[in-house]
């Protein structure tokens, strides 16, 4: 592997994600837990380090379809649904019960495509996802087959991991595959394909260079692969494909193979997270709202800090809490645009109040800031 590539001892906040094939024992339609156990240390060891571990798995139809006897044979979408509501318990309790031998909160949360695609819906995730963090837990996502209509699903859990990784702003993503990494051609028919290690842009060569699905459980493939690498790269996040079939998948990526660690590809983004999902704000074009602001606020932007309440002279147009508004001053000029916490009318009701008095004017907490600093691009 190229020198510059990252280890994945550079993470701050890295999602992983695992699939049925690796989960599932293809024969005994059992949880492998000696793996899972055994991924629960790397990820405990990761806590320890101060990194922020998200889990995206797959497997919850593949634990619940033999419980209801559907096995041997495709599944319909509604027995899919079924054995989803089966094996999703399975698969929390398996995780829950791992992780608690490291001390160790573990939260289910279950997403749809939409729930990714429309924009409240992806902050109330969001949200919800970064304060269990704050927390503590260890998230364990997976698409909420239970509800998911075929046109609403994501089909495989690469592109979900994908678009968790670009919802919470993570650096890397690890999809935890049976391959370590991308070939020139599929080495399981080609003995003469060649192992690429670090990828910089998804050229058409590149995406040629995936092949079809394996058998078994698994939905992906590379494909899907290059499909989650161009959602994560997009979001300033890298990504990383490494076998997960060894034990202790994640302890293996600490060091580049050159040193004793496992082989894989790094797909590598240009931008930084922060920085890739300010230029969405900041590019985009259907602002729904206007927040005028007073001198001392315009000075307290120029500085870096959020948009609180009391710097908020005048509320103009109608929006909702996570749309994009822009921030003037009295005098209209544009100093900056951001994801705004509240509506319109909520917005209007607290400006020129101090945080603390929010509570009060509208009966319940919501955040101390208008528009959060990381929320925020200034002009």
């Amino acid at each position: 592997m190229a020198l510059d590539a990252p280890t994945l001892l550079e993470s701050r906040r890295l999602v992983v994600k695992i699939g049925s094939a690796l989960l599932v024992d293809g024969e005994t339609r059992q949880i492998r837990r000696d793996w899972l156990d055994a991924l629960a240390d790397d990820v405990a060891a990761c806590r320890r380090r101060g990194q922020e571990v998200v889990i995206v798995t797959s497997g919850a139809v593949a634990c619940g379809r033999e419980h209801l006897g559907l096995v041997g044979r495709a599944l319909k979408l509604e027995e899919k649904q079924a054995a989803a509501a089966t094996g999703q318990i399975r698969l929390a309790h398996a995780y829950q019960e791992t992780l608690a031998r490291h001390d160790v909160t573990v939260a289910q949360v279950l997403v749809t495509l939409e729930d990714t695609e429309e924009r409240r819906r992806h902050l109330n995730a969001r949200n919800t996802i970064d304060t269990l963090l704050k927390l503590g837990a260890v998230p364990v996502i997976n698409e909420n087959d239970t509800v998911a209509t075929a046109e609403i699903r994501f089909g495989d859990n690469d592109r979900l991991a994908a678009r968790v990784a670009q919802m919470v702003s993570a650096d890397t993503l690890v999809l935890l595959s049976d391959i370590d990494g991308l070939y020139t051609a599929d080495p399981r028919k080609d003995p003469d394909a060649r192992h690429i290690p670090t990828v910089r842009e998804l050229t058409p060569e590149i995406e040629g260079m995936a092949g079809e699905p394996p058998p078994g459980y698994s939905s992906g493939g590379m494909v899907t692969k290059i499909a989650a690498a161009r959602v994560a790269l997009s979001a300033g996040c890298r990504m990383v494909i490494a076998k997960g079939k060894r034990m202790n998948p994640l302890a293996a990526l600490e060091r580049r193979p050159e040193d004793g660690g496992a082989p894989c590809t790094w797909f590598l983004p240009s931008a930084e997270p922060t920085s890739a999902r300010k230029a969405w704000i900041a590019g985009h074009v259907n602002a729904t709202g206007v927040l005028v602001v007073d001198d001392g606020a315009t000075r307290a932007l120029s500085h870096g800090a959020s948009l609180l309440p009391a710097g908020v002279a005048a509320v103009q147009g109608d929006f909702d809490r996570g749309d994009v508004v822009i921030v003037r001053t009295q005098e209209g000029r544009e100093v900056a645009r951001g994801l705004v916490a509240y509506s319109a009318d909520d917005a209007r009701k607290i400006l020129r109040h101090k945080s603390t008095e929010i509570p009060e004017i509208l009966g319940y907490q919501g955040r101390d800031e208008m528009i959060h600093r990381d929320d925020l691009v200034v002009r």
